[in-house]
């Protein structure tokens, strides 16, 4: 994990970089799960592209109930009391994608998400405020359970779930988070 701090003018406090995925030794920190753990057919891998980014890439099927991709980071030491919103610099292929974030190092459980739909063939920054995170459980939203506490982070993750079949491409240099002003 890289931490970097910078200011921005006009914005709503500092930013940090948390995850810089222009050290390919990043990636062995991620691991694909796909909708194949219920039965399904989808497959997606994170990868390094010499151009200095990672790159989430696979195929959606709703074959066999299927209908996810999603790449996680193992759990570490990620969560910071400040944070107000998580920032992602990426490029899309127009498709919607979910991050999420998870307060357990389990693999099944509560995960924490929210969607964002970058534009296709253009890097951008996408700002995820941290009270728009959904508490959800295998991709149905929870009713009665906390706020995402950014504090207690455990895990990142990209996910793919927009009940379109075809091939996805989302480039990713950087994940980060935006603090609030006092």
């Amino acid at each position: 994990m890289t931490a970097t701090r910078g200011r921005r003018l006009g914005t709503r406090g500092e930013t940090v970089t948390l995850i810089d995925f222009s050290d390919a030794g990043e990636l062995s920190n991620w691991a694909g799960i796909n909708d194949a753990v219920m039965g399904g057919r989808s497959r997606s891998r994170l990868h390094f592209d010499p151009a200095g980014h990672a790159v989430f890439s696979g195929t959606v099927s709703l074959a066999n109930g299927g209908g996810f991709a999603s790449v996680r980071r193992q759990p570490g030491a990620v969560g910071t009391a400040n944070a107000s919103a998580y920032l992602l610099e990426v490029c899309g292929d127009g498709r919607r994608y979910k991050f999420s974030a998870r307060t357990e190092d389990t693999f099944d459980g509560i995960s924490y998400q929210c969607g964002f739909h970058p534009p296709a063939g253009i890097w951008t920054s996408c700002r995820l405020p941290c009270d728009q995170f959904l508490p959800t459980w295998r991709g149905r939203v929870l009713q009665g359970h906390p706020a995402l506490d950014p504090a207690r982070v455990r895990q990142f993750g990209l996910l793919i779930a927009d009940r379109q079949e075809g091939d996805f491409f989302l480039a990713i240099r950087t994940i980060g988070f935006e603090t609030t002003t006092p």
